[in-house]
């Protein structure tokens, strides 16, 4: 059941597009929920890891959608974190997608690697967002499932230390529309795609 902090609007917009999720993404997604139940049975903490190259785009996104899921489909001991093979930037454009689409985003710190709050309901833990890389401190060191967002990241870095699962789950770059007239309608379809399909797999937990 949604929390009443979460618009209506925006899960069950994502929820209504699940036929759109080809059936090998539906085959990865659910061995990802596959992973979730297990360590719910097991009576673990579930700690999911999205990583690509610059920590920039998808993998926020990944983090962010997927702990946006969790808490829809009420699954309290999920946390979600974000990484890459090196740090930039939360790139600006993914920021303003992710607004768009009715969360709540906000630039705590400014400088090259500026620091966000993002928040998805009244009641949960908000998410701090910045981009490092996937050893970072603030990341899990064991027990957790490394999901690739991004080819080029799960080519570079075919060890993820401390990993318990590693899933490969390579999303289109939305920056190929950078500066372009296309630029917000790719970002924009790139953060549902990414939000269509962490609901999906959580939607397989309880089912």
């Amino acid at each position: 059941m949604i929390l009443p902090s979460i618009q209506q609007s925006i899960a069950s917009g994502i929820i209504q597009s699940y036929d759109l999720i080809p059936e090998p993404r539906r085959a990865l997604l659910k061995k990802l929920s596959e992973y979730i139940k297990r360590k719910i049975a097991e009576k673990e903490p579930v700690r999911l890891l999205f990583v690509c190259t610059h920590n920039s785009r998808r993998s926020h996104m990944g983090q962010i959608w997927a702990q946006v899921a969790s808490l829809h489909y009420g699954l309290d001991d999920v946390a979600c974190y974000s990484g890459g093979t090196e740090e930039t930037a939360f790139n600006p454009r993914s920021v303003k997608a992710l607004q768009a689409a009715g969360l709540q985003v906000h630039k705590l710190s400014d400088g090259n690697n500026p620091v966000y709050e993002v928040s998805y309901a009244h009641e949960a833990q908000t998410i701090q967002a910045f981009s490092k890389k996937y050893d970072h401190t603030s990341n899990p060191s064991g027990g957790f499932c490394a999901i690739m967002t991004c080819s080029e990241a799960d080519e570079a870095c075919p060890f993820i230390p401390g990993a318990e699962l590693r899933i490969s789950l390579p999303y289109r770059d939305p920056k190929e529309s950078d500066d372009s007239p296309e630029e917000e309608k790719t970002y924009a379809e790139r953060s549902l795609e990414i939000a269509r399909e962490m609901f999906y797999a959580f939607s397989l937990v309880n089912s």
